[in-house]
């Protein structure tokens, strides 16, 4: 059987790239109007959990679309020359999330290592999406 890469190994070989920060710089970044936090997370998990006040959301299925000013989904906030901090609810899809935008030429990116659980565990802000 061929070598197959786990998404384990992509993710550490992400991390290994990109920006991580811990989930108490993340809070020390919230409210900083140059700062854009992304939340890449499905839609039940922020109507079930919750998400950090201000954040944009972008399903992660969308987020190559929305990066690339060409396509025709693109979204002004990646354009916007913020710095990004990305998130998910561990940090997997973040990891995995912030390279493709490393590589796609977004510059200012970084994600939050333990993701929205680290953030609530550093005692992060938390709004409420079904309100």
């Amino acid at each position: 059987m061929a070598d197959i890469k786990r998404f384990k190994d992509m993710v550490a070989e992400a991390n290994e790239i990109v920006d991580r920060v811990t989930a108490e710089k993340a809070v020390s970044l919230h409210g900083d109007a140059d700062v854009l936090f992304v939340d890449l997370r499905d839609v039940r998990e922020l109507q079930r959990d919750g998400l950090i006040p201000g954040a944009f959301h972008c399903p992660r299925g969308m987020l190559e679309f929305w990066i690339d000013p060409e396509s025709p989904y693109a979204k002004e906030e990646f354009q916007s020359g913020k710095r990004f901090v990305f998130y998910c609810a561990s940090g997997w899809r973040s990891a995995l999330s912030a390279r493709t935008a490393v590589e796609m030429g977004l510059s200012g990116v970084s994600h939050i290592e333990s993701g929205f659980t680290g953030w609530k565990d550093a005692g992060g802000p938390i709004e409420d999406k079904n309100k």
